[in-house]
């Protein structure tokens, strides 16, 4: 789930748009109920969206995860739709020109993570074929099941999270702990960690 205390999250009145049951997190926030019913936890194994939710998971980091949410399409437009070879090529001209943007985060380590990030994604993209076949193989290739009944049993990192980030640190990713890659995992649908109450939990369990 969004790794940001909901109680610190200014949200906008919910409008929920059916009666059907919903992790906690995602009912305070417009954003946050389209997001949990249409992407969160869904198994994505599409290079660009993986490199895409690795970027906004490191800027989320000290924020809050609406606050990317809403700045999601300025990012989209900052770092070229997320084309992992154009963001590769980013230079230090453009990160200026980046960190002169208020559409989005405005952090230079974080913005240079992400050209970084984007150069070790290629590098592991040459040696194993694709990015979705190094991240999904710390799960086995296939979305760890949970059956969480309330939010105060999901964990902030696992054994897993822990090892895709000695991975990612090893291949010269930055900005990516071990509490940050559980939030990417659940994201992309490499942990389905939807409560067991909530009527997305059954739906993502077949989408592999």
């Amino acid at each position: 789930m969004p790794t940001a205390s909901i109680s610190r999250i200014v949200s906008t009145p919910a409008k929920v748009p059916d009666s059907r049951p919903r992790c906690g997190w995602a009912t305070t926030d417009v954003e946050y109920i389209r997001y949990h019913d249409t992407e969160w936890g869904r198994p994505s194994r599409d290079d660009q969206h993986l490199f895409e939710m690795l970027v906004l998971e490191s800027m989320q980091s000290g924020l809050s995860w609406l606050t990317i949410l809403r700045k999601r399409e300025n990012f989209r437009r900052a770092f070229a739709n997320f084309d992992i070879r154009a963001v590769a090529k980013y230079n230090a001209a453009k990160i200026d020109k980046l960190l002169a943007d208020p559409g989005i985060i405005r952090n230079r380590k974080k913005i240079e993570a992400a050209v970084a990030n984007a150069q070790a994604a290629r590098r592991v993209i040459a040696e194993v074929g694709s990015l979705a076949d190094f991240l999904w193989s710390i799960v086995g290739n296939r979305p760890l099941v949970n059956r969480w009944k309330s939010l105060s049993q999901v964990p902030a990192a696992t054994d897993e999270s822990r090892r895709l980030a000695a991975e990612l640190k090893k291949r010269g990713f930055q900005f990516l702990g071990p509490t940050t890659c559980y939030a990417f995992m659940q994201a992309v649908g490499m942990v389905n960690d939807h409560l067991v109450g909530c009527f997305r939990h059954r739906e993502v369990v077949g989408k592999k």
